[in-house]
C-alpha cells in the first residue's frame, strides 16, 4: 500500500470540500471495498479522508417511503423493522451479498459505490480501461464468463458488483448528494451508474467530492410480492453470475405494477424495462413470465464465455417473479 494523508471529517460540508480540494482523494467509510483495492495497487489515493463518524446512519419514516442514512450499515438496513416490513426485497438482496462480518462494516452510501470484481481490473499486470484509460480490455477476448451481456462497448465488459443496489433500482430509489457548492441534489437510481461506453472509468454520474447523504425508498405496493433471486457458483462467499430482483403489484387477477432488475449482466444495474412493460395488464402465469423474460433477454449480447447467462437470465426471471407471487415462499 502507498503513502497517504489521512483524516477525520468532522461533518459533511468539510468532508466535501477536502475531498473536493484534491482530485486523488477519497472517502472512508466502512472500508471494505477500497482498502482492499489499496492493498492490490489497483487505487492509489494520495489523502484519505474518513467520513464514518459523520451524523448520516439514520433510517426513518420520510415522505410517505423511508429514508436510509449512507452511512447506515448493511447489517442495520436489511434487519431494520422498517424495511423488513416495508421492502423486504431490500432487506433479501442485501442479506444475499458478501458475509455477516463484511455488512457489519459496510455502509450504505459505500455500497452503491462498490467497483467491479473483474480479475483484469485487479490485476495490475493486465491491460484494463477502467484501471487505466487506453490500455484496452484484456477481458474482451480474454476469459469472460463472468462478464456482460447487456449495455457493454469495446471499452470494458465488466459488471457491476452490488447486491443491494439491484433491489434498489428495481425499488425506484432516489440517491441524495451533497456537492462541493454546500447545495443536496437528488439522482434518480437509474441514472446514478453508468454504463462504459468511452468511459468505462466513471462508475457513477457523481462529480469528485460529492457525498452521498442518503437514500430514499418511495412508497409502494410490492412488499406483499416480491423476491431477490441469486444464482452463483456456490452459496455464500460469492458474487452472483445473475441476480434478479422482482415485485409485483396485483389488481385484481392482472399484473398492475411490475419492476424487475437484473445483477451480474452489465456494468450497472440493469432494469429489465421490456419484460416490465409486457406484464402490464397481463395476468401472472408463467406463460406470461417467459414471454416478459424473452422480451428482455432478446437483446442480450453475450461473449465467448457467457453465453450461458442469456438462457440463464430467461430462466431467472421466471423463477423470481413466481416466487414473488408467492410472497417469497419456496
Amino acid at each position: 500500500m502507498r503513502p497517504f494523508k489521512f483524516s477525520s471529517a468532522n461533518d459533511p460540508r468539510n468532508a466535501v470540500q477536502t475531498v473536493s480540494a484534491n482530485q486523488t482523494a477519497k472517502f472512508l467509510a466502512g472500508g471494505t471495498n477500497i482498502l482492499d483495492l489499496m492493498k492490490e495497487d489497483v487505487e492509489r489515493p494520495t489523502e484519505i479522508v474518513d467520513v464514518s463518524r459523520l451524523n448520516l446512519t439514520q433510517i426513518k419514516a420520510a415522505n410517505g417511503g423511508l429514508s436510509l442514512g449512507a452511512l447506515a450499515k448493511n447489517t442495520d438496513t436489511a434487519n431494520h423493522p422498517l424495511v423488513r416490513q416495508n421492502y423486504p426485497l431490500l432487506s433479501q438482496a442485501i442479506l444475499a451479498g458478501a458475509s455477516q462480518q463484511i455488512r457489519n462494516m459496510a455502509s450504505n452510501g459505500g455500497n452503491l459505490l462498490q467497483r467491479t470484481r473483474c480479475s483484469y481490473f485487479y490485476d495490475v499486470a493486465m491491460p484494463c480501461n477502467k484501471r487505466e484509460p487506453g490500455t484496452g480490455c484484456g477481458a474482451l477476448e480474454g476469459i469472460n464468463r463472468m462478464h456482460a451481456i447487456f449495455g457493454w462497448s469495446e471499452k470494458c465488459v465488466a459488471v457491476y458488483p452490488s447486491d443491494m443496489s439491484i433491489a434498489l433500482a428495481a425499488l425506484d430509489a432516489v440517491v441524495k448528494v451533497q456537492g462541493a457548492d454546500g447545495v443536496e441534489r437528488s439522482i434518480m437510481f437509474t441514472d446514478f451508474h453508468r454504463l462504459p461506453e468511452n468511459n468505462p472509468e466513471k462508475d457513477t454520474n457523481l462529480n469528485h467530492g460529492d457525498l452521498i447523504t442518503a437514500i430514499e425508498l418511495p412508497k409502494n405496493n410490492f412488499a406483499g410480492k416480491s423476491y431477490y433471486l441469486k444464482v452463483r457458483d456456490r452459496a455464500s462467499y460469492a458474487f452472483a453470475l445473475l441476480s434478479v430482483a422482482a415485485a409485483l403489484e396485483m389488481d385484481g387477477g392482472k399484473i398492475k405494477q411490475a419492476r424487475i432488475a437484473m445483477g451480474g449482466v452489465a456494468h450497472k444495474p440493469w432494469r429489465a424495462a421490456n419484460a416490465e412493460k409486457m406484464l402490464i395488464g397481463k395476468e401472472a402465469t408463467e406463460a406470461n413470465f417467459k414471454l416478459a423474460a424473452e422480451a428482455e433477454m432478446k437483446n442480450a449480447r453475450p461473449l465467448e464465455h457467457n453465453k450461458f447467462k442469456v438462457e440463464l437470465g430467461n430462466r431467472g426471471i421466471v423463477r423470481a417473479l413466481q416466487m414473488a407471487m408467492n410472497g417469497g415462499a419456496v
